[in-house]
């Protein structure tokens, strides 16, 4: 006889507590399921349950032998379901989330080519701030930027940012340019609300030295593009990506503060669920961001 099917036998009689409700729960006999669990028992030379006119209950030998039969059946459940997954067209309900700037100057322009591409996906994207639990709060992925936290995660890297302090050059003709990085004490500050770490800005200095300077800010904001707005009108230095201020750079709009700072360069990630395979949707998604970003990133933005 078929050696799963045998497991499967006997782990479904120790799960319903009798060969009747395990016969039912398979589609056989109840003869069948008996013949299974005896050919098994004879296999292994050992009874594995005990058998009375009222109930049915593993023996010792037996419930060690199910702790391992069931993680067995288990792992071949998922191995079908792997196959028929990687075989089925992508599909269903997708939930992103993904930081406000980035999302919206770099991942909505080209949401339409993939929905394009694969009509049976829906996708939701929640734009926000926060660092949101994925499986707690119901997302599929999240595009993420920086030092990933959750080392729980998946990850695959998309591409990469750098980070600059700058200011117009409107800013600098009124304030002057700082040298060095203690001289952003004597000059208007802008900053990020949703940081994590506060209003402290981690900056290396030319000597490779890692700096964490506590900034107090002319100007708060909770919003990126705000802040890139404000810094354009001269109203301050800010530290920003590249992917929101590479265009303004290009352009004249503003320059970088202090040149001789070596340049902070982060990961940009779409992360996602661990488990033993990715759901269709989600692959499919993470395979197109891959696609999308290969020509951007660190400096190019266009």
């Amino acid at each position: 006889m078929d050696r799963l099917t045998e497991m499967e036998a006997f782990a479904t009689v120790v799960d319903q507590g009798g060969f009747t409700d395990a016969a039912k729960k398979m589609g056989i006999s109840k003869s069948a399921v008996s013949k299974h669990v005896s050919s098994l028992e004879a296999r292994l030379g050992a009874r594995l349950l005990n058998r009375t006119t009222r109930r049915v209950s593993p023996t010792e030998i037996g419930l060690a032998y199910y702790d391992r039969a069931r993680r067995v059946l288990n792992d071949a459940g998922e191995a079908d379901a792997l196959v028929t997954s990687m075989q089925s067209a992508p599909s269903g309900l997708l939930r992103i989330s993904v930081a406000t700037d980035f999302g919206v100057n770099h991942l909505s322009p080209v949401l339409g080519e993939f929905l394009a591409e694969f009509p049976d996906i829906t996708v939701n994207m929640v734009l926000n701030n926060r660092y949101v639990e994925l499986i707690s709060e119901g997302f599929d992925m999240a595009v993420r930027i920086g030092e990933l936290e959750d080392s729980t995660l998946r990850a695959r890297k998309l591409t990469e940012t750098t980070k600059r302090m700058i200011a117009s050059p409107s800013y600098f003709q009124k304030y002057g340019r700082p040298g060095r990085i203690d001289d952003l004490n004597e000059h208007k500050l802008l900053h990020y609300s949703n940081q994590s770490s506060g209003n402290v800005w981690k900056l290396t200095a030319p000597s490779g030295e890692k700096r964490q300077v506590r900034t107090a800010g002319w100007l708060t904001v909770n919003d990126g593009q705000s802040l890139l707005n404000a810094c354009i009108a001269g109203l301050g230095i800010a530290y920003l990506p590249s992917y929101l201020y590479a265009e303004a750079m290009e352009a004249g709009l503003v320059e970088d503060a202090i040149p001789d700072l070596p340049v902070e360069t982060q990961g940009i990630y779409a992360v996602y669920p661990p488990g033993r395979f990715t759901q269709p949707k989600v692959r499919a998604f993470i395979d197109f961001l891959v696609h999308a970003f290969a020509e951007k990133g660190p400096h190019r933005w266009e």
